[in-house]
C-alpha cells in the first residue's frame, strides 16, 4: 500500500514563487495606490486594480480584504462589477495622462516612433475610458 501523505496539497517550488512574488506585487501596489489618494500625480485606482489582480492570483484573503475595504473597495468596486467608474475619475485620469505625456513625449523622447506609439497609447487608453460605463 503506498503512502500518499501530502501528495494532495503539495504545491509545486515554481507555483509557491510565483504566489508568493504576486503577493509582494499586490501589496505594494496597495501600499502605493495608498498613497496616490494623497499624492497627485500617482494613479489610485490602477495600482488598487493591480494589486486586485496579483491578490486574485495569490492571495484569497488579501483580495477579499482589498475588495470588502471600507475606503479602498469603492474605489475599484465598481470597475471589478462592472458597474462603472465616476466621472469624476473618468475625466481626472484622462486630464492626466494628457498633461503628463504630451510634455514627456515631445521634451523627452527624441525618436518619432516612440512619441507616436506614446500617443497611440494614450489615445488607446482615452478611448477605453470613455466606453466604461459612468456612475454616480
Amino acid at each position: 500500500m503506498e503512502s500518499q501523505v501530502g501528495t494532495a496539497k503539495e504545491v509545486p517550488l515554481g507555483s509557491r514563487l510565483l504566489k508568493g512574488a504576486l503577493l509582494v506585487a499586490g501589496l505594494l501596489c496597495t501600499a502605493l495606490g495608498v498613497l496616490g489618494i494623497f499624492l497627485p500625480l500617482l494613479p489610485t485606482t490602477p495600482l488598487l486594480l493591480l494589486a486586485a489582480a496579483c491578490f486574485a492570483r495569490s492571495s484569497e484573503r488579501f483580495h477579499r480584504w482589498l475588495l470588502e475595504h471600507r475606503r479602498l473597495g469603492p474605489i475599484i468596486g465598481g470597475y471589478l462589477d462592472g458597474s462603472g467608474i465616476p466621472l469624476k475619475a473618468k475625466i481626472y485620469a484622462i486630464v492626466l495622462i494628457w498633461l503628463t505625456l504630451t510634455p514627456s513625449a515631445l521634451l523627452l523622447i527624441p525618436l518619432v516612433w516612440v512619441r507616436v506609439l506614446l500617443f497611440a497609447i494614450a489615445l488607446g487608453v482615452t478611448l477605453y475610458l470613455l466606453r466604461l460605463p459612468t456612475r454616480e
